[in-house]
């Protein structure tokens, strides 16, 4: 039987009301300076003017089948890197790597400091490779160096450039938004699932996450089965996997 629009109105401000009223449930208005709710550290790395390359560590990425969006300082000198050179490596470090991670807080290859990074005491540090204990290996695809010890590792180029705030006058300049296209995907071989050459296993895979401003891991295990899970992953295939696999090796 169809229930009429007040009907389901009524139910639906019933449980409402029903769920404000729990004192289980409570929610308060705040204001928190930054939204870093947790994502996954990547460690860029870029190909710098004198043949070097330059590596920091940031967390606003997330991935769309092949494809990556970056939000990086408009000042960083991967940022300058990346628009000059069009190629980067997103490097993923697992909770082991956490201490060669934070060795790269604060510093910049920027030279000289831009002044938003000088605010807050960061450093010019060339040597990054060195300082973090991390290792350079060459990539397949791009000139940009690969870190070995990080369980991922993907070659990518620059598809597309975008601002970001453009309604505000000072912060539009501050921060652009990079659409990269992943052509290479190294992985750890303790990664995969067994049984197979491509997958993934989630069981095995434990990003480094960064929430405001702090590192964790997350738990290996499932908290729940999925139902997306049910749908086999060869349905969400890219034509950048091909594009991929005639990328031309350096």
């Amino acid at each position: 039987m169809k229930r009429s629009r007040s009907q389901t109105r009524g139910t639906f401000t019933t449980a409402s009301l029903s769920a404000m009223n729990s004192p289980r449930i409570k929610t308060v208005s705040v204001e928190p300076a930054i939204l870093y709710w947790g994502t996954p550290v990547v460690l860029i790395s870029t190909s710098n003017e004198d043949g070097s390359s330059n590596l920091a560590p940031m967390s606003s990425a997330f991935w769309l089948g092949w494809r990556c969006i970056l939000g990086l300082d408009a000042s960083s000198k991967n940022t300058e890197n990346l628009m000059r050179t069009g190629e980067c490596v997103l490097n993923l470090p697992s909770p082991a790597q956490v201490g060669h991670v934070d060795r790269l807080a604060r510093l910049t290859g920027s030279d000289p400091v831009p002044a938003a990074k000088q605010m807050r005491n960061y450093t010019h540090e060339k040597n990054k490779w060195e300082i973090s204990g991390l290792t350079p290996v060459p990539s397949e695809t791009v000139k940009p160096p690969r870190a070995l010890e990080c369980p991922v590792q993907m070659e990518a180029v620059l598809s597309a450039t975008n601002g970001f705030m453009a309604d505000d006058p000072m912060w539009k300049v501050g921060i652009k938004v990079f659409e990269v296209r992943i052509q290479r995907v190294h992985v750890h071989p303790e990664l995969l699932m067994e049984g197979t050459t491509d997958r993934i296993d989630p069981d095995k895979w434990g990003p480094l996450i960064m929430k405001f401003q702090k590192f964790y891991g997350v738990n290996a295990s499932q908290v729940h089965s999925s139902r997306l899970g049910e749908i086999p992953e060869a349905t969400y295939l890219s034509p950048d996997v091909e594009r991929a696999r005639t990328a031309s090796k350096l």
